[in-house]
């Protein structure tokens, strides 16, 4: 009695690559995973600005976070410190400082530190 097995590799890739079987569930469990995480640690409202997804890439399945805040590039790479100046010609600003609204021309605002949330909500979803 004799037993012949034959690997079609390119069969394999395909099933490993289809939607709904184990290895694109386990993906999507994962990425979903770090979005959520992504979620906790970005700040303000920027949490909600959060999406995910599965695609195929060149070498196999990859899980996307997307965060499609206006600011995120601003907060994952902090600012300089810089000028803030009314929008209209001879306008204002308007803010509270202690529970007092303030209104001024001109603001020296000192910068911001980088927090890269993506980063880390990959590295805690680990």
């Amino acid at each position: 009695m004799s037993v012949e097995v034959r690997i079609d590799p390119g069969r394999i890739a395909r099933l490993l690559r289809a939607r709904g079987n184990i290895a694109h569930r386990k993906m999507s469990q994962r990425t979903e995973r770090v979005a959520r995480i992504a979620e906790t640690e970005a700040p303000g409202s920027m949490g909600r600005y959060i999406s995910w997804k599965v695609v195929e890439g060149p070498r196999g399945l990859q899980g996307v976070i997307v965060c499609d805040h206006h600011a995120v590039h601003y907060v994952l790479n902090g600012t300089r410190p810089h000028l803030i100046r009314p929008r209209r010609r001879n306008g204002v600003l308007r803010f509270e400082v202690d529970g007092q609204v303030v209104f001024t021309r001109l603001v020296r605002h000192p910068g911001t530190r980088p927090n890269d949330f993506m980063a880390r909500a990959l590295r805690l979803g680990r």
